[in-house]
Protein backbone atom coordinates (compact mmCIF):
# COMPACT_ATOMS: atom_id res chain seq x y z
CA UNK A 1 0.00 0.00 0.00
CA UNK A 2 1.72 3.13 -1.56
CA UNK A 3 1.09 6.82 -2.00
CA UNK A 4 0.12 7.97 -5.23
CA UNK A 5 0.50 11.71 -6.51
CA UNK A 6 -2.97 13.11 -7.52
CA UNK A 7 -2.20 16.73 -8.13
CA UNK A 8 0.58 19.01 -8.98
CA UNK A 9 0.19 22.79 -9.31
CA UNK A 10 -1.05 25.96 -7.92
CA UNK A 11 -0.68 26.23 -4.17
CA UNK A 12 -4.68 27.55 -4.06
CA UNK A 13 -5.60 24.87 -6.18
CA UNK A 14 -4.12 22.59 -3.94
CA UNK A 15 -5.82 23.55 -1.16
CA UNK A 16 -9.19 23.21 -2.79
CA UNK A 17 -8.46 20.30 -3.79
CA UNK A 18 -7.50 19.18 -0.38
CA UNK A 19 -10.22 20.28 1.49
CA UNK A 20 -12.88 18.37 -0.59
CA UNK A 21 -11.17 14.80 -0.59
CA UNK A 22 -11.08 15.64 3.10
CA UNK A 23 -14.60 16.33 3.38
CA UNK A 24 -15.36 13.10 1.76
CA UNK A 25 -13.09 11.38 4.62
CA UNK A 26 -9.81 10.52 2.22
CA UNK A 27 -6.38 11.31 4.04
CA UNK A 28 -4.06 13.84 1.49
CA UNK A 29 -0.60 14.03 1.92
CA UNK A 30 0.83 17.51 0.91
CA UNK A 31 4.08 18.62 -0.13
CA UNK A 32 5.32 21.99 -1.01
CA UNK A 33 8.67 22.48 -1.24
CA UNK A 34 8.57 26.11 -2.27
CA UNK A 35 11.10 28.26 -1.17
CA UNK A 36 9.49 31.65 -1.82
CA UNK A 37 8.30 32.46 1.74
CA UNK A 38 12.13 31.56 2.95
CA UNK A 39 13.77 33.55 0.05
CA UNK A 40 11.59 35.91 -1.48
CA UNK A 41 13.99 36.48 -4.41
CA UNK A 42 13.16 33.12 -5.61
CA UNK A 43 10.84 32.91 -8.56
CA UNK A 44 10.75 29.78 -9.48
CA UNK A 45 8.38 29.05 -7.21
CA UNK A 46 7.58 24.69 -7.10
CA UNK A 47 4.41 23.11 -7.40
CA UNK A 48 2.49 21.90 -4.95
CA UNK A 49 2.22 18.17 -5.07
CA UNK A 50 -0.58 16.23 -2.97
CA UNK A 51 -1.28 12.29 -2.80
CA UNK A 52 -3.48 9.70 -1.63
CA UNK A 53 -3.20 6.10 -0.59
CA UNK A 54 -3.53 3.80 -3.56
CA UNK A 55 -6.34 2.00 -1.69
CA UNK A 56 -8.26 5.40 -1.46
CA UNK A 57 -8.32 5.98 -5.06
CA UNK A 58 -11.53 4.64 -6.08
CA UNK A 59 -13.21 6.52 -3.63
CA UNK A 60 -10.83 10.04 -4.48
CA UNK A 61 -11.51 9.71 -8.13
CA UNK A 62 -15.23 11.56 -8.33
CA UNK A 63 -14.36 14.13 -6.00
CA UNK A 64 -11.31 14.53 -8.20
CA UNK A 65 -13.07 14.44 -11.94
CA UNK A 66 -15.48 16.69 -10.41
CA UNK A 67 -12.66 19.16 -9.46
CA UNK A 68 -11.42 18.75 -12.73
CA UNK A 69 -14.33 19.98 -14.21
CA UNK A 70 -14.46 23.20 -12.35
CA UNK A 71 -10.59 24.44 -13.57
Amino acid sequence: MGLIKIFSGEEMLAVTLKERLEESHINVVVRNNNQANVLPSLHNAKAVELFILETDFSKANPVIEEFRMTL
